[in-house]
């Protein structure tokens, strides 16, 4: 097994999130987009579907396994700062990270030092529409935090077989995390990409090749019906 992604992460630029103090600066994971938060409605400018196809390529194509003895808890405490991936031991946990990241017009929570989002707006990557975050009990949830590789699917490709930490940097990676419109999320559950695709056609094959990313760095399989799905959004891109 390839060494623990912590190593592969040394080579990650960073790209400095203006206004955040007294916590770590957290990176756009989506590349092309050119802004922090930003959701285009159609694909990015130039964006070149060949890297990611010749990645898809070095994925093992395997059938999916039992999904026997999957917990949440097989991936540490839920968005746990005590983590191994950029962001980690940042005094901010990886909910308010991701909100932070891909939110705008941040107002934040008294005495959290910048960290606990009290408001602010998604322009959702996944639909293309603008939501208000306001944190509370019956409002919090318009906005979730995706993992665009679920820890169910992560689990039945080879996460099982992923040490305790790998399994942990894996759910608070920034580069497979994100804010969305909570009832698109939803309906996605735990699905691959041969059986949901974000409804957002622009944000499909950056969408696409963020799985595949996150599938090659944590030594997970797909299964052919899943490939080839990621194929044919790739060649339209």
């Amino acid at each position: 097994m390839r060494s623990a992604p912590r190593t592969a992460l040394v080579a990650l630029s960073a790209v400095t999130v203006l206004g955040l103090t007294r916590c770590s600066a957290i990176a756009d994971a989506d590349p092309g987009t050119g802004s922090l938060g930003g959701a285009p409605a159609a694909p990015a400018t130039g964006f070149d579907p060949a890297p990611a196809l010749a990645k898809l390529d070095t994925l093992p194509v395997k059938g999916r396994a039992p999904k026997t003895g999957y917990a949440r808890e097989q991936f540490g405490t839920s968005w746990s700062d005590d983590n191994g991936v950029e962001g980690g031991h940042n005094g901010c946990d990886t909910r308010n990270d991701i909100l932070r990241r891909d939110l705008v017009d941040l107002t934040y929570k008294a005495s959290t030092r910048d960290c606990v989002v009290a408001t602010g707006t998604l322009h959702d990557t996944y639909t293309a529409a603008t939501i208000a975050f306001v944190r509370g009990q019956d409002t919090s949830t318009a906005v979730q935090i995706d993992r665009i590789v679920a820890l169910s699917d992560a689990w039945q490709k080879g996460a099982q077989q992923l040490s305790p930490e790998q399994r942990r940097d894996l759910a608070n990676d920034l580069r497979n995390v994100r804010a969305v419109d909570g009832p698109t999320n939803g309906q996605k559950s735990d699905s691959d990409a041969a059986s949901w695709l974000p409804p957002n056609k622009g944000y499909r094959c950056t969408y696409v090749s963020r799985q595949i990313d996150v599938k090659a760095l944590y030594s997970l399989w797909v299964t052919q019906a899943e490939k080839d799905a990621m194929s044919q959004v790739l060649h339209s891109c």
